[in-house]
C-alpha cells in the first residue's frame, strides 16, 4: 500500500520538477538560510506549539534534504533508497494512527520552513491535509517601507492579540478592517470561543471561495475575498450560514469579488466625460402611465447643508426635464447605518426604480441593498470608491478651484491667500494643489494658507486675520437659511466683503443625462468592456457638472483671462496637473510634459510647494468628520494601499 502511494507522489513530485525546469525556476523545495541572512533579521520569538497550516509551509529551513523533494513538498528520489522506506513508513502511520508528533519549523514572514520534520510535512500533503502541529520560532525581519514587510506586522499584532495564524492578507489595513467586523478593537481580548467561532466561519467562506471556478486566477487571497463578503453581508451572519447558503451569497457578490482583485492590478478607470444617450429603435415600450420612480437620500437637509441643497437643485432640474416621465422623492437626516439601511428596504418594498445616495458613508449599506435587489439602479455620490453592482459619480471641482486659483493670484498684490477646506479626503487635496497651481501660474510669490474646518479646536476665521490674509477660498456657496456672504472666493478688507466669484456643482446635468440614458434604454450599455461591470463617472467643466460664476465687478482684463481659462480647461486644452509638478517635499512629477492619471489625482495625498498646512490626521478631527475618512481620507488605510 505505502510503495503505491510513494509511486504516487513521486509522479506529483516529478511533474513539478520537470515543469520548473521548464520555466527556468528554481525546481528544489526554498531554503530559508538561502533566502535571507543574519542582517534581515531583527530578533528571534519562540512562539511554542502551534497548529499551522499546511499551505503556508512552503520550504526548508537548510540545504540538507531540499533536492529530495520538488518545490510542492512531494518526493522525487526513487523508491528504492532510505528516504524512499522512511517516507512509506511514516505514510503507513499515518493511515494507522494519523502523524501526531509536530515537526519544528521557523516562520518568515507569514510563512513556514521546516526545521525537523519535512517527510511528515510531504505525507500530510500528499493526503491533502489541512495542518500540522509544529514548535514555531518566529523570525522577525526588520522594518522597511515595502508593502508586504508592513502588512505583515499588521499580521503580527493580530495573532499576538487573537492566536490566529492562518489568515493572510495582501492590502494594508485588511487586519484592521477583520477587527472591525469581528467587534474587537486591537486591543481588545479574543477568548477561545470567539477563536472557535471564527475558525468555524472562516473554513466555511475558505471551502466555498475554493469551490468557485475561478478563484484560483485571483490576485487576492480568499482571506480578501472574506473581507469583500463581510462587508456585505456582516460576521455574525457569516456564523449563522450553512455550507449552501455562504456558496449562493459568494455567487451574489462574485462581481465584487473579481472588482477587488481588478482594484489591486489598477485597472478600474473613471468615465471622465459624458456618452451622448440615444434612444433605442427597438426596445420594450413603456407603459406611459408609469413613471421612472427616484428616490434621493440625504444626511441632512437642503436647508442646513450646502452639500445637500446642491442635490437638490439637481434632482428639481431633473424632475423638471422629464415632469411627464418620472417622480423623484427625497429621504431627509438618514445619518446613521441604521437609519439607512431601513430607509433602503422601505425604499426597495414600495418599488423604487433608482435610488441616489449621495455621500460616500452610505456606500456600504448601499451594497447590501444592491446585492439583494440587483434590478434596481442605485447611484452614490462618491470619488475612488468602485463597486460592481452600485455606480458612483463625482465631479472635477479641482478644474473650478484651478481657475479661482488663477483668479486670486491675480487680485491678490501680496500673494497671501487663504483656503478653507473640509474633509480631508479623495478630491479635497486635488482641489487644495489645483488652486495654489492656479494661483502660482499668476502670481510667482503666492502663497496658499491651508486651514481645515472639521479639525479640533480650529479657528480660521482669527487665524486668517492673524497672517493678514485678505482674499480666501471658502466654501463654494450657501445654503438658503444662511445668509453669510463668506463663500466662494471673495476679499475681506476692513470688514467688508467683496464676493468674487463662486464655483459650483450643477448636479442637474449629471442627473438629467443619467436619468435620460435609462429612459432611453442605454443603462446597461455602459457596463460593457468595462473591469468587473463597474462604472465610476467623474465629470468636470467640460459636461457642466462644474461651473463658476464670477462677479460682474472684476476688471475687464482679468475677466478676459478667466474666460480665455475656463474656455480653455473645458475643452482639454490646459490641464491644472499638467507637465513637472512640485510638492512641499519636492518633485512629484519630473516630466515637462503629458498630466497625471486621473487615478493620481483622485488618490492625491501631498500638498505643492506653495501651500502652507499639513493633512490632519485622522485623532485631529471633530467626531462628525470622521465617517467620512475613514472610508475616503487620505490618512485612512486606502492611503497607505495606495502608497504602496
Amino acid at each position: 500500500m505505502s510503495a503505491s502511494e510513494y509511486m504516487k507522489a513521486q509522479k506529483l513530485g516529478e511533474k513539478r520538477y520537470q515543469a520548473a525546469i521548464a520555466k527556468n525556476e528554481y525546481p528544489y523545495l526554498p531554503v530559508l538560510d538561502e533566502l535571507i541572512s543574519s542582517a534581515d533579521i531583527d530578533g528571534e520569538v519562540n512562539l511554542g506549539l502551534q497548529n499551522i497550516t499546511l499551505s503556508q509551509v512552503v520550504g526548508t529551513a537548510t540545504a540538507g534534504r531540499t533536492n529530495a523533494f520538488a518545490s510542492n513538498f512531494m518526493p522525487i528520489l526513487d523508491y528504492q533508497t532510505e528516504f524512499g522506506s522512511k517516507w512509506s513508513a511514516l505514510c503507513d502511520s499515518h493511515l494507522e494512527e494519523g502523524i501526531h508528533d509536530p515537526i519544528k519549523a521557523y516562520e518568515y514572514m507569514n510563512k513556514f520552513y521546516v526545521v525537523e520534520g519535512n517527510k511528515r510535512v510531504s505525507v500530510l500533503k500528499f493526503f491533502g491535509a489541512d495542518s500540522v502541529p509544529a514548535m514555531v520560532t518566529r523570525k522577525i525581519p526588520k522594518r522597511t517601507d515595502e508593502p508586504e514587510n508592513k502588512i505583515y506586522f499588521e499580521f503580527v499584532d493580530f495573532h499576538k492579540q487573537t492566536g490566529i495564524n492562518y489568515v493572510m492578507f495582501t492590502q494594508l489595513g485588511s487586519y484592521d478592517k477583520l477587527r472591525e467586523y469581528i467587534g474587537i478593537t486591537p486591543d481588545g481580548e479574543f477568548s477561545d470561543d470567539a477563536k472557535l467561532d471564527f475558525n468555524s466561519a472562516h473554513l466555511a467562506f475558505e471551502k466555498a471561495f475554493k469551490a468557485k471556478k475561478g478563484g484560483e486566477n485571483l490576485t487576492i487571497t480568499h482571506d480578501d475575498a472574506m473581507l469583500v463578503f463581510l462587508s456585505v453581508y456582516g460576521y455574525d451572519a457569516l456564523k449563522e450560514m450553512t455550507g449552501e447558503e455562504v456558496k449562493e451569497n459568494l455567487d451574489k457578490i462574485w462581481d465584487e469579488i473579481l472588482l477587488s482583485s481588478h482594484k489591486k492590478e489598477n485597472v478600474v478607470i473613471p468615465k471622465m466625460d459624458p456618452v451622448e444617450s440615444k434612444k433605442k429603435l427597438f426596445t420594450k415600450k413603456p407603459d406611459p402611465a408609469k413613471k421612472l420612480k427616484i428616490a434621493f437620500v440625504y444626511d441632512k437637509t437642503p436647508e442646513d447643508s450646502v452639500w445637500i441643497y446642491c442635490h437638490d437643485l439637481g434632482r428639481l432640474k431633473m424632475e423638471e426635464a422629464f415632469r411627464d416621465k418620472v417622480t423623484s422623492s427625497t429621504f431627509n437626516q438618514i445619518d446613521n447605518n441604521e437609519k439607512l439601511a431601513e430607509c433602503l428596504n422601505e425604499l426597495a418594498e414600495e418599488d423604487y426604480d433608482v435610488i441616489f445616495t449621495t455621500g460616500p458613508e452610505m456606500l456600504p449599506e448601499s451594497l447590501k441593498l444592491a446585492v439583494e435587489y440587483p434590478d434596481i439602479k442605485i447611484l452614490n455620490c462618491s470619488l475612488s470608491m468602485s463597486t460592481s453592482h452600485v455606480r458612483t459619480y463625482y465631479a472635477r471641482m479641482y478644474e473650478a478651484k484651478f481657475i479661482t486659483g488663477i483668479l486670486a493670484g491675480c487680485l491678490c498684490e501680496d500673494g497671501r491667500i487663504g483656503y478653507l477646506a473640509d474633509y480631508p479626503i479623495f478630491g479635497t487635496v486635488a482641489n487644495i494643489n489645483a488652486f495654489a497651481i492656479g494661483a502660482k501660474m499668476v502670481n510667482p510669490r503666492a502663497k496658499v494658507y491651508l486651514e481645515w474646518s472639521k479639525v479640533r479646536g480650529s479657528n480660521p476665521k482669527e487665524q486668517f486675520r492673524s497672517l493678514g490674509v485678505s482674499y480666501i477660498s471658502d466654501r463654494d456657496m450657501i445654503s438658503p437659511l444662511d445668509a453669510s456672504r463668506k463663500f466662494g472666493l471673495y476679499c475681506n478688507k476692513d470688514g467688508e466683503i467683496r464676493n468674487l466669484a463662486m464655483p459650483f456643482y450643477n448636479w442637474g446635468a449629471f442627473y438629467e443625462r443619467v436619468v435620460k440614458s435609462i429612459l432611453d434604454g442605454n443603462w446597461k450599455q455602459e457596463e460593457k468592456n468595462e473591469a468587473a461591470k463597474t462604472v465610476n463617472y467623474w465629470w468636470g467643466m467640460s459636461s457642466g457638472v462644474v461651473d463658476i460664476i464670477c462677479s460682474s465687478h472684476l476688471p475687464v482684463e482679468t475677466m478676459r483671462l478667466i474666460n480665455l481659462m475656463m474656455s480653455m480647461v473645458k475643452d482639454g486644452t490646459v490641464k491644472p496637473f499638467y507637465g513637472k509638478l512640485y510638492s512641499q517635499q519636492g518633485v512629484v512629477r519630473d516630466c515637462d510634459e503629458g498630466d497625471l492619471l486621473p487615478e493620481d489625482i483622485m488618490k492625491m495625498d501631498w500638498l505643492a510647494e506653495n501651500v502652507v498646512g499639513t493633512i490632519p490626521d485622522m485623532a485631529d478631527l471633530i467626531d462628525d468628520a470622521k465617517d467620512v475618512v475613514s472610508l475616503q481620507g487620505v490618512n485612512s488605510p486606502e492611503r497607505l494601499e495606495l502608497k504602496s
